[in-house]
């Protein structure tokens, strides 16, 4: 079976984040299963990657160019809504699995040229779908979350089945040292601000602030400005190895402030045993669940202090939360393989709708 992904967002190695890392592991079990996966991508043409992908376009004379960077066919396309038919004659698609970024766009796209399709519910930013999911009748629909399911059954009334992210659990698996606490993707939706707060409050704690999202010179150049008066935080660019930042992880910090529609490092930190203290929103304390402990965001800052300080210093709750939290990544709903299961199911039924 050929199985398209479509984005109107970026792909490695020019945009990284959860949505392409579920990706790519979906892709990669579709390859060990004897399927033919590939993407349909935006191009942002920024660095080396980009500048030769520019060229190669404008060279070819193309709408969209492909390479092969990840294991597997990616087409690239300025506005990708926009090649759909180039597209289903270079990768002959059977079903197309279209997520996030112009997912109405993209599917009546592919619809038109009579790809079958699935839309897979990854954020509840309603304003970058471009239109209304029942504009797409016969597309089927999965979620990353129970909370995902719920805000979509509730604006458009569509029903999804619930997938949440495919992890590999052998990709983030490690010993840690427990030298840090560390905050993903320090951006003011993920809780920044809060972050550093506790932080300065804590000043006997290291904290670890990683970037995940690209970050631009100019934002980088306020956080370094921001944390500059403590000398108990550190600043990192992205790393694709995400063991080098687990393997020094004692405790994750989530104080995401947005609805997050499930929050894939929760699940991540999970499999090497590591606990989570994260805001209730979203679909994040279904991510955190009995791993971690979950607090509001606005709830007064002493709580988090003293949720964070408690969990560092006390062993034996440590020792307890560390447990539950490997626990937790091992739950059935969290297996590839069950995962994978569903997702093949959901692929057939959608090739087999008129």
């Amino acid at each position: 079976m050929n199985v398209l992904f479509a984005s109107g967002k970026g792909y490695p190695p020019e945009f990284s984040g959860g949505v392409q890392s579920s990706t790519h592991h979906l892709a990669m079990q579709l390859k060990r299963a004897g399927h033919h996966p590939s993407v349909l991508a935006a191009l942002f043409g920024d660095g080396t990657f980009g500048l030769k992908a520019r060229i190669k376009l404008k060279l070819l004379r193309r709408p969209g160019v492909i390479d092969n960077f990840p294991g597997y066919p990616v087409m690239r396309a300025w506005f990708p809504w926009k090649v759909a038919e180039f597209a289903v004659n270079q990768l002959r698609p059977d079903v197309a699995v279209v997520q996030c970024h112009g997912s109405v766009l993209i599917g009546k796209a592919l619809q038109a040229q009579g790809v079958p399709l699935i839309v897979y519910l990854r954020n509840v930013e309603f304003h970058e779908l471009g239109g209304d999911l029942r504009e797409l009748r016969s597309a089927l629909f999965i979620a990353n979350s129970s909370f995902t399911a719920q805000t979509y059954k509730s604006k458009f009334g569509i029903d999804a089945v619930v997938i949440p992210p495919t992890i590999d659990a052998e990709q983030y698996r490690t010993t840690t040292t427990g030298n840090y606490v560390t905050l993903i993707n320090p951006y003011p939706e993920k809780g920044f601000d809060l972050a550093v707060q506790i932080a300065q409050a804590c000043p006997e704690i290291p904290f670890l602030f990683v970037e995940s999202w690209k970050i631009d010179e100019a934002y980088r150049a306020d956080i370094e400005k921001t944390i500059a008066p403590f000398p108990n935080i550190r600043f990192e660019k992205r790393t694709s190895d995400m063991k080098t930042v687990y393997g020094r992880t004692k405790i994750l910090l989530s104080p995401s402030r947005w609805e997050e529609a499930w929050g894939r490092v929760a699940s991540e930190a999970h499999c090497s045993g590591i606990p989570v203290i994260g805001s209730r929103r979203g679909g994040l304390p279904e991510a955190i669940g009995e791993g971690g402990i979950i607090l509001d965001y606005d709830a007064p800052l002493e709580h988090w202090i003293a949720a964070v300080k408690n969990l560092w210093s006390d062993p034996v709750a440590y020792k307890s939360m560390a447990k539950a939290a490997l626990d937790f990544s091992q739950r059935p709903q969290m297996q590839p393989d069950i995962q994978f299961s569903s997702f093949l199911e959901l692929l057939e039924k959608a090739r087999r709708i008129d």
